[in-house]
């Protein structure tokens, strides 16, 4: 019988085949929520970001240069391997941390470390909507009140929502990735213990992919 488990340890030893397969699949340059997130975390003085999902890293280097400092995590070590050369080659490597981690287990900073979190479609992956919860919570605890949490997710207006093959709970599969799509009301019980600053509507990519790009604020500590 596949478990839960079994079918997201598969996604894992995916990306990372996909991603030693594909070096440059997502291109260089920051996308538009990367792009977004740096100059909102410029204008706000953020001054350490952790990234979730940071991947190949084209907008991990566009906070780096914008002087952040910023702790990538992501599944795939070879991924973070080919981030931190790139680091070291632009000069920025001092900034950057890598940790290879499951976002299905407590992301491993202290509480209230951060001045920033950010991640463009991390909170699409093949996670329940149990464990987007626990990630959820995990990003409020290790924000600093008043830190800001942008991510991007693909949304039920989506072509490939209700295609291929169906895993439950808004799951579905194409191509060999799970996708979570989200709907308005798994955004909004995702910002329990957040303000609302802005939601945005976006397509990136082939087909091509719907996304929303949600801004949050921790609310300060009573």
């Amino acid at each position: 019988m596949t478990t839960g488990d079994d079918l997201r340890d598969a996604q894992r030893a995916h990306w990372q085949a996909t991603f030693q397969a594909n070096p440059e699949m997502y291109g260089t340059e920051p996308s538009e929520p990367g792009a977004y997130a740096a100059d909102l975390f410029g204008h706000a003085h953020v001054r350490d970001v952790l990234e979730l999902g940071a991947g190949q890293g084209r907008d991990t280097h566009a906070f780096l240069r914008a002087g952040m400092a910023v702790t990538a995590l992501d599944y795939s070590p070879n991924a973070l391997a080919d981030l931190e050369k790139e680091a070291e080659a632009a000069g920025t490597a001092s900034l950057l941390t890598t940790l290879a981690h499951d976002v299905r287990e407590p992301i491993p900073l202290p509480d209230a470390s951060v001045d920033a979190v950010y991640s463009h479609m991390l909170f699409n992956m093949a996670l329940t909507t149990l464990e987007l919860e626990a990630l959820s919570a995990e990003v409020h605890r290790v924000l600093r009140p008043g830190g800001l949490h942008v991510y991007t997710v693909r949304h039920t207006g989506d072509a490939h929502y209700g295609a291929g093959v169906s895993h439950g709970d808004g799951m579905f599969e194409n191509g060999g990735f799970i996708v979570h799509f989200f709907d308005q009301a798994l955004v909004d019980r995702l910002a329990t213990g957040f303000t609302a600053l802005d939601q945005a509507a976006f397509e990136e990519g082939g087909l091509p992919r719907c996304l929303w790009r949600v801004t949050l604020r921790r609310d300060e500590a009573k």
